[in-house]
């Protein structure tokens, strides 16, 4: 059994900026992780995810994917989704549902990881709401194994440190936010067990508006016209996350540390 786990979670990644930049972050780093997390719900041009980026992304070392809202965005995630054994879509979604809610990963031998995905309610669209859920899912991956990792895809504050209380209740390894794309200052451990922060940032342009491009967007905000917007550039990137250090066999979190960094990438046409 591995002492510690040190585990990595990238926020959501914006798009080929992203993608590229969190290729060359882990060609330097994935080295440094016993496990590697992403959300990638807006990984294909800011929108979904299609199953080229899906594999894409595997091909980078990534060994657990989380979504959110717009992981229906790619119409053709309902043709692979079943076989994206990688891939968490939110436990929330009714019955029938494409996908799974959870995933337990192996690590080695005797360890192993569960990973939750669960969307909120508050200023989103409507969904069943996740606490009695996401109770039910930690208690049944917790039979298999004590390391449990949620990404709450959520937009209120509130919402997202009621739920790390919530799930520290449960036992629950970490609570980690994604969505908005800003990455918090607050993160702590909850209950001397639980890693939590607030949303975990992006990794895509820097210069852009949450990874979108910026004139684009100013000009949707100021005309309230419905224009798509689109991703920005590539030439500089930022990569934001967290690193965990988790004791696999109680599952208590020892410490949480943002990653920050900004990268320059070549203009790149594939």
């Amino acid at each position: 059994m591995i002492r510690k786990l040190k585990i990595l979670f990238l926020g959501d990644l914006v798009g080929r900026p992203g993608r590229f930049g969190v290729r060359e972050f882990l060609e330097k780093h994935k080295n440094n992780y016993d496990f590697i997390i992403a959300n990638v719900e807006n990984a294909s041009h800011g929108y979904g995810l299609t199953k080229k980026n899906y594999e894409e992304l595997c091909s980078y070392g990534i060994h657990a994917m989380t979504s959110g809202n717009h992981i229906w965005d790619r119409k053709e995630i309902f043709e692979y989704i079943s076989q994206a054994d990688k891939l968490v879509r939110p436990l929330n979604f009714p019955e029938g549902t494409p996908g799974q809610g959870s995933r337990i990963f192996k690590i080695d031998e005797t360890t192993s990881i569960g990973i939750i995905n669960i969307l909120g309610v508050v200023f989103m669209s409507p969904l069943a709401p996740p606490w009695e859920l996401l109770k039910k899912e930690i208690e049944k991956l917790k039979a298999q194994t004590p390391v449990i990792i949620i990404d709450f895809h959520a937009e209120a504050t509130a919402e997202k440190i009621s739920c790390a209380h919530i799930a520290a209740r449960q036992g629950a390894s970490a609570v980690i936010g994604t969505h908005t794309h800003v990455r918090t200052a607050d993160e702590k451990i909850i209950e001397n067990t639980t890693a939590y922060i607030t949303d975990a940032g992006f990794c895509g342009p820097q210069k852009s508006i949450i990874g979108m491009d910026i004139d684009n967007s100013i000009k949707r905000l100021t005309t309230m016209l419905p224009i798509r917007l689109e991703v920005g550039p590539m030439e500089q990137v930022q990569i934001n996350g967290v690193e965990l250090v988790i004791d696999p066999k109680t599952g208590h979190s020892e410490s949480i540390k943002r990653i920050s960094e900004v990268l320059s990438l070549k203009s790149e046409v594939n």
